[in-house]
C-alpha cells in the first residue's frame, strides 16, 4: 500500500519555504507603533494551515483539521473527504531545522526500504516541511500518512510485542544505511546524562543528599557505559521512544510505528533499554518484555556485552525522559514541579539501580 516516492535530486529540493501566520493584530488601543509582545509558544490556527500549510500538498479538499495533541510537537489531525492525515508542527523551542530535516529523511529512507513506518508526505514542489514563521520563531510543519490500525487496548500482547521488537530490530540494521546532510545530536553519555543532570539538578538545591545521590548514579552508570562500542553494529539510528504507544496495530497483525521525534544516532541497546524502562514504570508484565526482546533479537542478536548494560541504559533513559518532562512543565505547567515530583521520580530511579531493578 505504501506508494515510493522519488528521491531528491537536488540539496534545495528538501528546503522549507516559509508561510507566514497571522501574528496578533496591533489594535489601536495599544497604539499602532508598539510591538507585539514576546511570545515563548503559540497556538497555531487550523484554518490557517489549512489555507497557508495543507494547500501546498497534493490531496484532497480538506475538510477538517482539528488541533488533536500537544505534546514535543503539535499534532493536527487533518481529514479529507477519503483520508487522514497527522500534520505535526515542531516547537520552535524543542527542535532545530537541522533536527526536523534529519528525522523526515531518515524517516523517508524507511519508507524507501518499505519499513513500516508513518512516513512524511512531500509538497507539490518536493519538499519535505512547510517552515511557519510563527511569533515565537520558525516552526516546521510536516504532513505524515495515518498509521493504519489503533494502539492496542491496554497494552500489547506477546505477540504484539515480539512484532514490535522484531520491527525495532529491521530498522536498527537497515539505518547503518542511512547517510544524511543534516546534523541531530547523538545519544551520547554527554547528551543523555550530563545535559539531563544540568535540567533536573537545580530542583535539587535545597535537597543535597537526593542531588549527590543524582551525581553518583550519574558517575556509576557512565563509568559501566564507557564499554559499550560506539560502532556498528552497536551504534546505529535509535528510534528513540519505542513503545506501545507509538505503534498502531492493524486486525491481521501489522504494526506500523510513528513519533520519531527523539531519534538519533545511539546504542541499540539503549533503544530497548528505552522499551524496558517505559514498560517498566508503566506495569508490563516480563512475559511481555521478554517477548519484544525475543522478537528483536530473532532479527539482531545482541552481544553479552549489550544485554549486561540494560540496567544502566535504563537509568539513562529514565533521566532523559525526565529532563524532557521538565523542560516542557517549565514552558507550560510548571504547577507540576513540585516536590512530590522530584521525590517520585528520585524514588523510581532508586529502584532502577535495585539489584531486582528487573522485577518490579
Amino acid at each position: 500500500m505504501m506508494q515510493l516516492y522519488p528521491a531528491p535530486t537536488r540539496l534545495q529540493s528538501l528546503d522549507a519555504h516559509r508561510v507566514p501566520v497571522m501574528r496578533p493584530h496591533r489594535g489601536s488601543q495599544l497604539g499602532s507603533d508598539r510591538p507585539t509582545f514576546p511570545t515563548i509558544y503559540s497556538s497555531l490556527s487550523p484554518q490557517a494551515l489549512i489555507s497557508d500549510v495543507l494547500s501546498s500538498y497534493d490531496i484532497e479538499r480538506v475538510i477538517s483539521c482539528q488541533f488533536w495533541n500537544r505534546g514535543l510537537s503539535d499534532v493536527y489531525l487533518v481529514q479529507t473527504i477519503t483520508r487522514s492525515y497527522i500534520l505535526r508542527v515542531s516547537h520552535h523551542h524543542w527542535r532545530s531545522r537541522s533536527d526536523v530535516y534529519f528525522e523526515l529523511e531518515f524517516l523517508s529512507f524507511c519508507r524507501d526500504r518499505c519499513l513500516p513506518i508513518a512516513y512524511p508526505l512531500r509538497t507539490t514542489d518536493n519538499r519535505l516541511a512547510v517552515e511557519i514563521n510563527a511569533p515565537e520563531g520558525e516552526r516546521y510543519a510536516a504532513l505524515f500518512v495515518f498509521a493504519e490500525g489503533e494502539v492496542p487496548l491496554g497494552d500489547v500482547n506477546p505477540t504484539q510485542s515480539y512484532l514490535l521488537g522484531e520491527t525495532l530490530a529491521r530498522i536498527h540494521e537497515a539505518a547503518h544505511l542511512f547517510r544524511s546532510r543534516y546534523h541531530r545530536e547523538p545519544l551520547s553519555l554527554e547528551y543523555l546524562f550530563d545535559r539531563s543532570l544540568h535540567v533536573i539538578s537545580p530542583f535539587f538545591s535545597h535537597r543535597p543528599c537526593d542531588r549527590d545521590y543524582l551525581n553518583q548514579t550519574i558517575a556509576d552508570s557512565k563509568a559501566r557505559l564507557e564499554a559499550l562500542p560506539q560502532s556498528e553494529p552497536h551504534w546505529t539510528i535509535c528510534w528513540g521512544d519505542p513503545h506501545s504507544g507509538n505503534a498502531h496495530f492493524t486486525p491481521d497483525g501489522r504494526v506500523t510505528l510513528f513519533d520519531f521525534d527523539q531519534c538519533g544516532y545511539g546504542w541499540r541497546a539503549f533503544d530497548v533499554a528505552k522499551f524496558l524502562h517505559i514498560a517498566l514504570r508503566t506495569g508490563i508484565s516480563r512475559k511481555i518484555r521478554d517477548a519484544f526482546l525475543v522478537g528483536y533479537e530473532s532479527v539482531s542478536p545482541l552481544e553479552p556485552i549489550e544485554t549486561e548494560m540494560f540496567q544502566p541504559l535504563t537509568q539513562a533513559a529514565h533521566l532523559w525522559s525526565w529532563a524532557i518532562a521538565v523542560n516542557n512543565a517549565m514552558m507550560d505547567n510548571h504547577s507540576r514541579l513540585d516536590n512530590s515530583y522530584f521525590s517520585q521520580r528520585l524514588e523510581q530511579l532508586k529502584l532502577l539501580r535495585s539489584p531486582d531493578w528487573g522485577l518490579f
